[in-house]
């Protein structure tokens, strides 16, 4: 993994600085690149908050060869992490890999170690096109997801996605405030649950809903029909001075788990973190700006590593605190919490 971070820096230098901790402090305000909005505080906040939480060590139990596998959405991850949709290899990330191979590695790398990676959307086509690419030469294995656009592209890009064979898609409703976007000209919105039922209905697949920061917005979801949420400030990049995902993910849980796939995002860079949130509560966790250093640095090959390190660092997390199986885990192996 350091020959491939090392690689990264080099070929995202002025995008990234591939820093020993990701954590907003060198990039903040560098949208686009891989930085976090004005000041980064959302960025910050979603790192810090993970970084807050401690664990109980127990080692009095049985618990040698943990399982680390979770089944959501009619899939069976090998463990609970899915790669994010993250995309604009161009003006994110340097350009010195072409979005097709990106985007290949991240698909190809996550089908290969028995999880799922998702494709982004954005300006140009060529983002949404690459990822379409890439998960119908998967088989249909991957998620698509689309940004909150206006109707007419909003449907002609589900058309798309249904002839990938992709049978999960994703809608980030946190894009509608990306400056990208905005300075593009192209036309994103936040949509009422009104709205939200007819986007569902029209999907024709499971669906996901990335950006959900409230227990109102949580609830809403439910009542729209969505399959999953993701409860994510899409990194901290489109409003400054929102809470981590960490902060809020326990009372959205109390809200609405058992009636919706919950999903978490923002700040997991440790197979420690992602146990930190689904003992939090979170069926299965997104992992963002890692996979993508990964990616750039060394194609599939660095991000099956990448996976295989979240692997090890997650098995020896659980080992640690005494946890059997990464589907039933409990709030008790967190310092403070019952």
């Amino acid at each position: 993994m350091q020959e491939i971070y090392e690689n990264a820096k080099k070929l995202m230098k002025g995008y990234c600085r591939v820093c020993t901790e990701c954590n907003g402090n060198a990039c903040a305000g560098e949208v686009p690149g891989m930085g976090g909005l004005g000041t980064a505080s959302s960025f910050k906040a979603n790192v810090n908050a993970l970084k807050a939480i401690e664990f109980n060590m127990r080692l009095v139990h049985d618990v040698t060869e943990p399982d680390t596998s979770v089944s959501i959405l009619g899939k069976t991850l090998s463990i609970p992490v899915i790669a994010a949709p993250i995309g604009g290899v161009s003006f994110n990330m340097g350009g010195n890999v072409s979005e097709e191979d990106y985007i290949r590695a991240i698909i190809s790398g996550c089908r290969q170690k028995g999880i799922v990676g998702c494709t982004g959307d954005g300006v140009p086509d060529f983002i949404h096109k690459a990822g379409l690419n890439a998960i119908k030469q998967a088989d249909g294995h991957g998620i698509p997801f689309i940004k909150p656009w206006e109707d007419k592209e909003l449907f002609e890009k589900f058309d798309k996605v249904k002839q990938s064979g992709a049978g999960i898609i994703g809608m980030d409703i946190d894009a509608a405030g990306l400056i990208t976007l905005k300075k593009m000209g192209r036309p994103v919105s936040a949509k009422t649950v009104e709205k939200l039922r007819l986007i569902i209905k029209s999907a024709a697949a499971k669906f996901i809903l990335k950006g959900v920061m409230t227990v109102e917005d949580a609830v809403s979801a439910v009542s729209a029909g969505a399959n999953a949420i993701v409860v994510s400030n899409h990194g901290g990049r489109v409003l400054d001075f929102t809470p981590g995902a960490a902060t809020v993910l326990p009372d959205i849980c109390n809200a609405v788990k058992g009636k919706i796939t919950i999903l978490a995002d923002g700040g997991v860079r440790t197979g420690g973190d992602v146990l930190k949130l689904l003992a939090l509560g979170a069926d299965a966790v997104m992992i963002g700006r890692p996979f993508s250093v990964a990616a750039i640095g060394g194609l599939q090959k660095g991000v099956e590593l990448y996976i295989d390190k979240i692997r090890t660092e997650l098995k020896q997390a659980m080992v640690l605190t005494g946890v059997s199986n990464a589907g039933n885990v409990s709030k008790n192996i967190l310092y403070g919490f019952k």
